[in-house]
């Protein structure tokens, strides 16, 4: 999870800088390609190619452009909302999983779930205040993204009945550098050498960052990995306000404690057993 934290965190940075010069479009698409060239040596001494072959190929492809748009809109609130806005509004993804989860995939909807769910909703309206002036559209791209990555998350979790990690990952990178594919190239403008060395450092920590999160999931309970994640708003902020100077607003601080109180209760009433992560 140390590693989860640490490169999610670079990720937030690199994105910001990387899009002062170029396009998000190339910034995934160069990530795709680099995180394919990174990820293939596990490929390789996991099986090669023929065991990344998938009996559910249409769930891959849907999974990976939600997830792929979502990404999207993630970077390029970025631009737009300081660091600890663009994460304090992720950190409603569970929301919409949970809801997913109960609608299609069976899961039961139970009171701490439906709790997280109010305060969750309630912290996102406190940060985004509709119907003020203050609003800003970079906090509605985030709230969008936030509910695509929700999508992909309850996506991932009926994959992982019959997909391994790595195989998820490997499919993740092939579909989603097909998607932006053109789009990228239509935009193409060479990076700067700066740039390239932030576009590494994006693909190597946003494909091993996952890794790592499943790694987490293998070796401890959901209950004691999933709240470490939390510590990514406060991080977040702390890194804002060093490299950017941004400041924190009384909005923003209560609306990630009332979305991290929601998200608290319930994973302290579920208590799963330990997860069971496929390598």
């Amino acid at each position: 999870m140390a590693g989860w934290l640490s490169l999610m965190l670079i990720v937030a940075v690199a994105g910001r800088e990387a899009t002062r010069e170029l396009n998000v479009f190339q910034i995934m698409e160069v990530r795709s390609i680099l995180g394919f060239l990174m990820l293939y040596p596990l490929v390789h001494f996991t099986g090669g190619l023929a065991a990344m072959k998938t009996s559910r190929p249409l769930q891959h492809v849907a999974r990976n452009l939600i997830h792929y748009a979502a990404q999207l809109g993630w970077f390029f609130a970025l631009t737009l909302i300081p660091l600890a806005q663009v994460v304090s509004i992720e950190f409603t993804m569970p929301i919409w999983t949970a809801i997913l989860a109960a609608s299609f995939l069976g899961e039961r909807m139970t009171v701490a779930k439906v709790l997280a769910i109010v305060l969750g909703l309630l912290g996102v309206a406190i940060i985004v205040r509709p119907g003020t002036a203050q609003i800003n559209p970079g906090q509605l791209i985030a709230l969008g993204a936030a509910v695509g990555f929700g999508i992909s998350i309850a996506m991932v979790k009926s994959l992982t009945r019959t997909e391994s990690t790595l195989r998820i990952l490997f499919w993740m990178i092939v579909i989603q550098g097909a998607a932006g594919f053109f789009p990228a190239l239509y935009l193409w403008q060479w990076p700067s050498a700066a740039v390239w060395g932030w576009l590494v450092v994006i693909a190597f920590c946003g494909t091993f960052s996952h890794y790592c999160l499943a790694r987490a999931m293998l070796y401890a309970d959901a209950t004691v990995v999933v709240p470490m994640d939390f510590l990514r708003v406060p991080l977040t902020a702390l890194a804002g306000w060093l490299i950017y100077s941004e400041q924190l607003d009384s909005f923003t601080v209560l609306g990630a404690a009332l979305i991290l109180t929601g998200n608290l209760l319930n994973l302290r009433s579920s208590n799963p057993a330990p997860a069971r992560v496929a390598t």
